[in-house]
């Protein structure tokens, strides 16, 4: 698979990643349906394989198990695969989420260090703040991260779901390589408020998570019923009833599309945001769908391909939040 420079600091990356967080499940249940360990490392394999040696986790997911799979996975090849991983969302020494954003200098030292043993490595490539934490300066938090760089623990510096005026200050503090947001045709947030034209500006690399709108955008989904029962995606609008319906014709709209280029509506959603210079990370736990992620990298599309995608889904249009009310909030 092509590389491409994520950034403009010198990390390399295919041009579409895989978002591991549905691998392994929560406290309170998996995100995504049931987790098979035996697949999902499989389908890291096959990744490897296939050139996507890109891997997204966070401390978070689990908590820690999702970075602990990761270990299982890249056992003797360490050095063949480009970790990203997340801090911020606090968790105590009883390995129970708090629900609360840590920043503080001492809790980046902390988490690290908790990443780097869960993870069995001496490095992250990519270590992102994972949410703002708004009662503590982001250059505090930024300085902190700095200091993991120098002491050779941490490759690059990334931030996640933030302002432009949070980039500048992190950016000014050290060099901030990526952004990761959630971006698809549903979810324009960052270019609607200009975070992508400031990223663009500072030669920041954007990483888009759910690039598939959560799942809208593959086409297997059609009705509630799709979603298993202890799927989180039950419980937020953009698969409320208000919006449903109204999204799966959009969905029908882009699979119309993707018939007439003859590739899957994930491949031309994955494609379109390749187009943009943007850095997809699908989230999957099965090789079926990753090998069609992947070959999403291949599908070309012209000007009028491009036009003709934003016009079915044109910027401004009301999907419904990704989220729950109280992690939107969350968001810078």
């Amino acid at each position: 698979m092509k590389k491409v420079n994520l950034g403009s600091h010198g990390l390399a990356v295919p041009t579409i990643g895989l978002g591991c967080m549905g691998m392994t499940g929560f406290e309170e249940g998996n995100m995504y349906g049931e987790a098979d360990e035996q697949e999902a490392i499989a389908t890291i394999h096959r990744s490897l394989e296939l050139g996507g040696n890109f891997l997204d986790t966070a401390d978070l997911y689990g908590p820690f198990k999702n970075e602990q799979l990761i270990a299982k996975a890249i056992a003797g090849k360490r050095n063949q695969y480009i970790i990203a991983t997340k801090f911020g969302w606090e968790i105590d020494d009883n390995n129970k989420v708090t629900w609360a954003i840590n920043g503080k200098k001492e809790y980046v030292k902390k988490a690290v260090e908790r990443s780097l043993k869960n993870l069995n490595t001496d490095y992250i490539d990519l270590y992102y703040m994972h949410r703002l934490d708004k009662t503590t300066p982001i250059e505090e938090t930024v300085e902190a991260m700095g200091e993991l760089v120098k002491e050779g623990k941490v490759g690059y510096l990334g931030l996640s779901e933030v302002s432009s005026e949070t980039i500048r200050k992190a950016h000014g503090v050290h060099p901030i390589t990526a952004v990761q947001s959630e971006y698809s045709l549903f979810e324009r947030t960052a270019e609607e408020r200009g975070i992508l034209a400031t990223l663009q500006e500072l030669g920041i690399g954007f990483v888009a998570y759910s690039p598939l709108g959560r799942g809208f955008l593959s086409g297997q989904i059609r009705t509630i019923d799709d979603l298993p029962e202890n799927d989180f995606r039950r419980a937020i609008p953009r698969f409320q009833e208000a919006y449903f319906y109204k999204n799966i014709e959009l969905v029908k709209a882009i699979e119309t599309m993707a018939d007439e280029k003859e590739v899957t509506s994930s491949q031309l959603a994955l494609a379109w945001i390749i187009n943009k210079g943007i850095l997809p990370i699908p989230g999957t736990k099965r090789r079926k769908y990753l090998e069609e992620n992947l070959a999403a990298s291949g599908v070309e599309l012209t000007e009028a391909d491009l036009s003709k995608l934003e016009s079915i889904v044109p910027l401004g249009t009301d999907t419904g939040n990704p989220y729950d009310e109280f992690s939107m909030g969350l968001i810078d």
